[in-house]
């Protein structure tokens, strides 16, 4: 109750914060910052009971538009399965569909799709996509088990948790309260839920070390992607310098970076205490006897390459400052900690990377070092040029890493940063933990970011639902109500329908933020079930007022993203596994990415903790991806249909057509596959009857039949051959109707 009580005033004080920054700039507030007052919803403009349909039909009578018709039923249901499980509806859905009359067969579809564990795999997706997830990134301490942390949210999006909630444990750990009473009268701090420790990877995904050096990532990150993904503000423009365009300051930006400051990344083991003792012991015997097999190779390694290495090494540090060379010819243990420090600094510009070591070798020389690399990497080992192996860190023990509360950097003062750098602080200009448009008097009773977050997801706060809603609207419209769904600020422009977007709003809120119900909302409406074309008259006429479609007279014609065109290849071919969770799996061959990692010293620090699993059959949502300077992370198909790495967030993927896109449809490896498959399946469906087989390719495909002019065309090209069968599925995969919704 106390919590929820705390909550509740500083929700009471946002208004006041909002109105003083408004003040300042003697100028109203811009229209994000305006509290969400729920508009009437527009009466006689339309026959649909869904409030969106009456907002949408008042904007088309405004701007005298006519409204498409109501798409096919086919259309429709591949548009809902694809939009949200992200897969395809199969021909027994499709004739169930169809032969249902129902007034409320639509209905029964939609809430089934909802209750599907496959919508948190797709709509995980999205808000992944927002939060910056990747399985690797350079120096990441969150590497090993980050996919955890994935896991949650899409077990979070399958079990409807509210999304305040959603919010709140990424950030605290949190869903609700955090304190308790006793019996006695002594208030402490409850336990969370264990699983909701796999939230907290939000943070710790932030946490990097970059040249033995602590770079503050993690909060500045933290800060970077909090205020774009749910408050759609882009604060990180302030980071440098006061924000051009909205009224948030430099100093605003660091005293919210001030919230974050005491965190650290903490490495937690999933094991019983059995498991850790069988594990390190297993572990010391398994590296024992590999250190048994590499010693002889290393000594081979050392004497082909050492000589080069030590030439090489010596080069550099003639070129040290006088001093730091003098510390760095002294034995460890006798440098000073300046001297320490000194050598430490320059770490990076001495360390000679293996492929210098062998680009420097003679040419037989150089053979001689690939071989052992090669007998070395069959092993397991690092290998390296000149110096020792390495092998998996932790015994193949199980880890997560999450984020606590440092109370020593909890005591220490925060600072505004000359340029962003670290190294840098302006400590004449402290500053206190906040945040923009913070009430005047804040109480962090129970923690900086726990006063943060409440103020955030309270309902009263005019950013979180209108941003979030946006999003939605974003992923089923294809284009949110305000365009930039990440800046609700000056520069983002303003909404193409603001009175929709405020009872979409306020909605969400008198819904206790239940985010399947306003799923369902939206996909239920006239506007969504709309055709995506019209009669050429009024397409004309349509286009010259609204050549955009932003007041949604049609349904936008949607191509599908990496993840749902992957998807489908597998579930036309039969061969898609829907099971949820585990680590990220991996279409780059294992053999030649550890090669890779073994010849280069540069490699990730805790790539021999990634898990590559061989299960190329898996949702693409499971496919790895992140970023290396030292190699490629990301499968070349996600890079070709437009994935982002996650090291930004990602608010609206690109949409581009490009020839790659092209070329993996027509000569992959997994398509090729895939075609046999999926020929294999139409001869044993359809019983050998041909023309069977070519009315079953299309509706697995692209979810129609075929038309006779394309029945006919395929029959004349398979020629009663059910071996032909493989090049029309090919030929399926390669229509534009296979990748895009309409």
């Amino acid at each position: 109750m106390l919590n929820r009580l705390y909550r509740t005033s500083l929700a009471l004080g946002l208004f006041s914060g909002i109105a003083l920054a408004a003040a300042d700039t003697q100028k109203p507030a811009p229209w994000s910052q305006q509290p969400v007052v729920r508009p009437a919803v527009p009466s006689g403009v339309s026959t649909s009971s869904n409030p969106i349909d009456a907002f949408i039909a008042a904007q088309l009578k405004q701007k005298g538009l006519k409204a498409a018709g109501q798409a096919d039923k086919r259309t429709l249901l591949r548009r809902v399965y694809f939009d949200l499980i992200g897969l395809p509806p199969t021909p027994a859905e499709q004739e169930a569909f169809l032969k249902d009359d129902s007034p409320d067969a639509y209905e029964k579809v939609v809430d089934r799709l909802l209750a599907s564990e496959q919508h948190g795999v797709r709509y995980g997706r999205h808000w992944l996509d927002v939060e910056r997830y990747a399985d690797i990134d350079e120096r990441m301490y969150a590497q090993p088990g980050i996919h955890l942390w994935r896991d949650w949210v899409i077990r979070a999006l399958n079990s409807n948790m509210p999304f305040d909630q959603f919010v709140r444990t990424q950030l605290t750990g949190y869903r609700n309260e955090r304190t308790q009473m006793s019996g006695i009268g002594v208030r402490s701090r409850m336990e969370a839920r264990p699983d909701d420790m796999f939230a907290l990877g939000f943070l710790a995904r932030g946490g990097v070390i970059r040249d033995n050096k602590d770079t503050q990532e993690l909060p500045i990150v933290a800060v970077e992607t909090v205020s774009t993904a749910f408050m759609g503000l882009t604060v990180g423009c302030a980071k440098c310098h006061d924000h051009k365009y909205d009224p948030i300051s430099n100093r605003d930006f660091y005293a919210m970076k001030a919230l974050f400051d005491p965190l650290v990344v903490q490495k937690v083991l999933l094991a019983t205490p059995d498991e850790i003792v069988k594990s390190a012991m297993s572990a010391d015997a398994a590296q024992q006897k590999r250190a048994a097999a590499e010693a002889p190779l290393q000594a081979q390694l050392d004497a082909v390459a050492g000589p080069t290495l030590a030439r090489l090494q010596e080069e550099r540090v003639q070129m040290l400052p006088p001093d730091v060379r003098a510390a760095y010819r002294k034995p460890e243990k006798q440098r000073t900690l300046a001297e320490q420090k000194s050598v430490d600094d320059y770490f990076v510009p001495l360390r000679v990377d293996p492929i210098k070591v062998k680009e420097a070798l003679p040419e037989d020389a150089r053979k001689q070092y690939d071989e052992i690399q090669k007998k070395l990497t069959a092993l397991g080992g690092r290998g390296g040029g000149g110096g020792g192996g390495g092998g998996r860190r932790g015994g193949g023990m199980q880890a997560f890493w999450t984020v606590a509360v440092d109370n020593g950097r909890l005591k220490e003062p925060s600072y505004i940063l000359s340029s962003g750098e670290p190294e840098q602080p302006e400590k004449d200009k402290p500053v206190e933990p906040g945040w923009p448009f913070a009430p005047s008097k804040i109480d962090f009773r129970d923690g900086r970011i726990e006063a943060f977050s409440d103020w955030l997801t309270a309902p009263e706060n005019p950013f979180f639902a209108r941003v979030a809603i946006n999003r939605l609207w974003q992923w089923h419209f294809g284009e949110g109500l305000q365009k930039a769904t990440s800046d609700f600020g000056n520069f983002g422009g303003v909404p193409s329908d603001r009175p929709l977007l405020d009872w979409l709003a306020s909605e969400f809120v008198a819904k206790k933020f239940d985010m399947k119900a306003m799923h369902k909302l939206m996909v239920m409406s006239d506007t969504y079930k709309r055709a995506s074309s019209l009669e050429p008259a009024l397409m004309t006429s349509n286009t010259k007022i609204d050549p955009a479609d932003d007041y949604l007279w049609k349904f936008r014609l949607e191509r599908l993203e990496a993840e749902p065109i992957w998807d489908s290849i597998l579930s036309s071919a039969g061969s898609l596994d829907l099971a949820l969770g585990g680590p990220s799996f991996d279409i780059v061959p294992a053999a030649p990415r550890r090669a890779a990692a073994a010849a280069d010293a540069n490699a990730d620090a805790n790539a021999a903790d990634v898990a590559f699993p061989a299960q190329a059959n898996r949702r693409a949502a499971y496919m790895l991806r992140g970023f290396s300077t030292s190699r490629d992370v990301m499968a070349n198909f996600l890079q070709s249909f437009d994935v982002d790495d996650g090291r930004l967030p990602c608010p609206l993927r690109t949409r581009t057509v490009t020839a790659p896109q092209d070329l993996f449809l027509m000569n992959s490896a997994q398509i090729d596959k895939a075609s046999v498959q999926l020929a294999d399946r139409l001869r044993k469906e359809s019983g050998g009857d041909v023309g069977a087989a070519v009315d079953l390719g299309y509706e697995i495909v692209i979810g129609r039949p075929p038309s006779p002019g394309e029945k006919d065309q395929a029959l004349t090209y398979v020629r009663n051959d059910p071996e032909r069968l493989k090049g029309l599925a090919w030929l399926l995969f390669n229509l534009d109707e296979f990748i895009y919704v309409r």
